[in-house]
């Protein structure tokens, strides 16, 4: 019965449930907190450049500020009193500022950015504001407050930074739903840039990075979303068996670089022998290859398999008015010169009211002192009835005054001691007066001058702080690596020609080449089909294989001799064509496509080489001529689809090679780009020279070495290169050269004698050092003379070269030049020389690369391939 009673019983109070909607609150508080992130966390602020963390760190740094260094940990937990996100945050970011050398002195381990190594504990090291940090960042009088996250105290909305900080020092940053990645740009060049815009000028800006390196900008996009800066480590050749990287791309450091080259060597990508990290205070890591290894090739398979080559993808996100903003870094640069403008302004503003009122007050205590006012309140004993005994006095010599009389400043003058009054100079005053009217003046004088003002600043800026911040990294433009021309044979290629398989694993059947991971194969078979394929262990092509190589995508050198008959009775045919490209791993048929076709000869020639082949006929009815030869130099090199020549109608019995052939090609034109300090054929830059087999280019450097190379596009020169051409054995070189050790000039003229080797031809003593070189057969020199106290001046002397010394070797000393302190030497225009001609090309029974047909299609991989002997298949 009590149950029964307790159930009817309404609920304690204290037991209801309260039912509360949640619909739509997880939208609410995702936006709010994505809000939150980036408004106060991950983006920084277009006025100064700095996250809130960022400007709270330099916020307490100036509180503690002293001229000392502080413990890093104390401005953590001082900063914690405005930051409410803990202290290892703090540290983190304090340290990322302490590395970018701009705004903290540091002191202690703060890391290492080159070597990626962490900075020692926050109770370790120490730091305080630069002086440049001083100066461009603070000033409390025009810095607008706001109240701390938990109201005891006053932090900053924005500091009133005068510089363009953020892309001084980049900024990057991951927030909710978006993220902002800023590059650091050069100091001068944007103080420089700065000063441009104040004068109405255009500008641009590329980034400018603290690891150095080198920076392909073409693709910059002015630092907005979908712009691209490649960057690149600086790599040299060390000596024949080792490189040298000096300098590292942006976002790495020593230690992934190393770990990345080691990857790539263990793919088999590139062969090393072993690494060095000699890294201190500058980059230098030795790369150490065996014997055989090319040291051009293996730095362009560094950049295209490591870490030695990168792209970054800058985005320009910022904050302004508590909305995130896209914009380039122009016109960041633009928005932050403008605002230092304004800051400048309301800075003199503020100095020309300080002047204003010192001068009110001097001016009202002259008045006071000298007019002895101070005498009409002896007999007043209110305090109201002192306050109008000194306004009635000061009425008659206030005329002048800028601004009406205040009971605030009769205040003041009640305050002025006896002693003062009594030793008051009127000269001095006077003299304090007409300073402050001075100072009043030059600040009116900037505030109606106020761009010539601001640039004046930016000058000053540059002047006093610009001394060590020269731009770190090199700007060029890259030539794409391709990566097949440039990856390591680390593989062995088999055929079974029979069964018509080719492969990595087939080790039991015939070897082919060696070949990489990456590489096209090309394949020929019986029935005249063609298929190029990607490298792989074991893949059916078709029976009676006749031809495997690595295929060479837009190779318009390797030329294909074949002669088939078409269908099972009709005429046979002679073509010759090249494959430029075509679509992967699918069929091509290189005979007219009739059934039953035959192949009687293939050939494959590296270089164009056409043979001459003996064609036997069958003996049938009444043909006569059985046999003759064909000459394959007589063929135009047509596409692969073309149809080719009739050979015959009569069925033919067989046809052998009578002779190989040379190359049918023209010499291959060479040019150099200057801007990515590449050669290349195809027709940038400055035309080199027309290149057969075994031309040569010459090469000679500031330094004074001399060398011939093999013109490849994997070449790398040096930047102190002062001569590139086509070396012409015969013609010799003529220098002139300071001699450190005999403290003379040197002349001399010689041939290169080992081709295969880079010689110093100047003496190599220290202070010696390459004056003038010519390759002109009769070249001309101009020596200007030191004008010697007490001497007449000497007159130019002009010195033909080819005169003044024969051809010797390249190890003689020369002849003396002259005995005289000589100041200046130039080069004159040669005097005329009929060089002996070279056969041209159009004598030649050769065809222009660019004749050949060039097929449509794409998606295979380009190589370096085999440059053997032509190869030739008979049937």
């Amino acid at each position: 019965m009590s149950d029964e009673i307790n159930e009817n019983l309404p609920e304690p109070e204290e037991t209801k449930e309260t039912i509360t909607r949640i619909t739509g609150m997880y939208k609410d508080w995702f936006l709010d907190y994505a809000s939150y992130v980036i408004l106060e966390r991950a983006v920084p602020a277009i006025e100064d450049g700095f996250k809130p963390v960022q400007r709270r760190i330099m916020h307490s740094m100036k509180d503690l500020d002293d001229g000392r260094y502080n413990k890093v940990a104390n401005i953590v937990g001082h900063t914690m009193q405005y930051h409410p996100h803990g202290d290892a945050s703090i540290a983190d970011a304090m340290v990322q500022i302490g590395q970018k050398d701009l705004l903290i002195d540091t002191q202690g381990n703060w890391g290492n950015i080159l070597t990626g190594d962490s900075a020692a504990a926050a109770r370790y090291i120490e730091a305080r504001i630069s002086k440049f940090g001083l100066e461009v960042v603070f000033n409390p009088k025009i810095t607008e407050w706001q109240a701390s996250y938990d109201g005891r105290r006053k932090e900053p909305v924005n500091l009133p930074v005068m510089f363009p900080l953020l892309l001084a020092q980049g900024g990057e940053g991951i927030a909710v739903g978006l993220s902002t990645k800023i590059l650091p740009h050069n100091f001068i060049e944007l103080i420089e840039a700065s000063i441009k815009h104040l004068n109405g000028k255009s500008f641009t800006i590329y980034p400018d990075f603290p690891t150095a390196g080198i920076a392909d900008v073409s693709d910059y996009k002015d630092g907005l979303r979908g712009g691209r800066v490649r960057v690149r480590a600086k790599i040299s050749q060390f000596d024949k068996n080792t490189l040298v990287i000096n300098e590292i791309p942006f976002g790495t450091n020593t230690s992934s670089l190393i770990d990345s080259i080691l990857k790539a060597n263990d793919k088999g990508k590139i062969k090393i022998k072993k690494i060095e990290d000699n890294t201190a205070a500058n980059v230098e890591i030795l790369v150490h290859l065996p014997g055989g290894i090319s040291p051009d090739k293996t730095i362009d398979a560094l950049y295209a398999f490591t870490s030695c080559e990168s792209s970054i993808s800058p985005l320009g996100c910022v904050i302004e008015d508590n909305k995130p903003l896209f914009v380039g870094v122009s016109e960041m640069l633009r928005r932050s010169t403008d605002n230092t403008v304004q800051l400048l302004k309301r800075e003199l503003e503020i100095r020309l009211g300080e002047f204003e009122e010192q001068w009110h007050f001097a001016s009202l205590e002259r008045i006071f002192i000298e007019n002895r006012i101070y005498r009409d309140i002896e007999e007043e004993e209110t305090w109201e009835g002192v306050i109008k005994a000194i306004d009635k006095g000061l009425q008659p010599h206030i005329k002048h005054l800028k601004r009406p009389i205040t009971e605030d400043d009769i205040v003041r003058l009640t305050e002025i001691r006896i002693k003062r009054i009594s030793k008051f100079d009127i000269d001095k005053a006077q003299q304090k007066i007409d300073a402050l009217e001075d100072q009043i003046a030059e600040v009116k004088h900037h505030l109606a001058n106020l761009i010539a003002y601001a640039i004046a600043y930016f000058e000053r800026l540059k002047k006093e702080y610009g001394a060590g911040k020269e731009r770190k990294t090199e700007i060029r433009a890259f030539e794409d690596v391709d990566a097949t021309k440039v990856v390591i044979r680390n593989t062995k290629l088999y055929v079974n020609r029979e069964e018509g398989f080719i492969g990595t694993s087939l080790k039991k059947d015939e070897y082919v080449c060696d070949c990489s991971d990456i590489d096209d194969i090309i394949v020929f078979t019986n029935d005249g089909k063609m298929m190029v394929t990607k490298v792989d262990s074991k893949i059916f092509i078709g029976k009676d294989i006749i031809h495997v190589d690595v295929f060479k995508k837009k190779d318009k050198r390797t030329i294909y001799n074949m002669m088939y008959r078409d269908g099972k009775n009709g005429p046979s045919y002679i073509k010759r064509f090249a494959v430029t490209s075509m679509t992967r791993d699918k069929e091509y048929d290189m005979t007219n496509g009739s059934k039953s076709s035959k192949l009687w000869y293939f050939s494959a020639n590296p270089n164009g080489e056409a043979e001459v082949v003996t064609v036997y006929l069958r003996q049938v009815g009444s043909v006569k001529k059985l046999k003759w030869d064909i000459d394959f130099a007589d063929i135009i090199i047509k596409g692969r689809g073309s149809k080719g020549n009739v050979v015959t109608k009569h069925a033919i019995k067989k046809v052998e090679l009578k002779e190989r052939g040379v190359s049918t090609l023209k010499p291959r034109k060479i040019w150099f780009d200057n801007n990515v300090k590449r050669l290349n054929v195809d027709g940038r830059g400055e035309l080199v020279g027309e290149f057969r087999g075994e031309d040569r280019i010459l090469i000679i450097t500031q330094t004074g070495f001399i060398k011939t190379i093999v013109p490849e596009v994997t070449t790398h020169f040096d930047n102190d290169m002062i001569v590139m051409e086509k070396w012409i054995p015969k013609k010799p070189i003529s220098a002139i050269y300071f001699d450190g050790e005999k403290e003379r000039y040197y002349v001399k003229r010689f041939l290169v004698e080992n081709e295969s080797r880079e010689e110093l031809f100047i003496s190599d003593h220290e202070n010696s050092q390459l004056e003038i070189v010519s390759t002109d057969w009769k070249p001309m020199a101009d020596v200007e003379f030191v004008k010697e106290r007490g001497k007449d001046r000497k007159d130019n002397l002009e010195v033909n070269l080819e005169e003044f010394i024969s051809v010797k070797g390249i190890t003689a000393l020369g002849n003396q030049l002259t005995k005289d302190k000589v100041k200046q030497i130039d080069l004159l225009e040669s005097l005329p020389y009929e060089a002996p001609e070279e056969i041209p090309a159009e004598e030649l029974d050769v065809v222009d690369e660019t004749e050949v047909n060039s097929e449509s299609s794409d998606e295979t991989s380009e190589d370096s391939g085999k440059e053997d002997n032509s190869q030739s298949t008979l049937f």
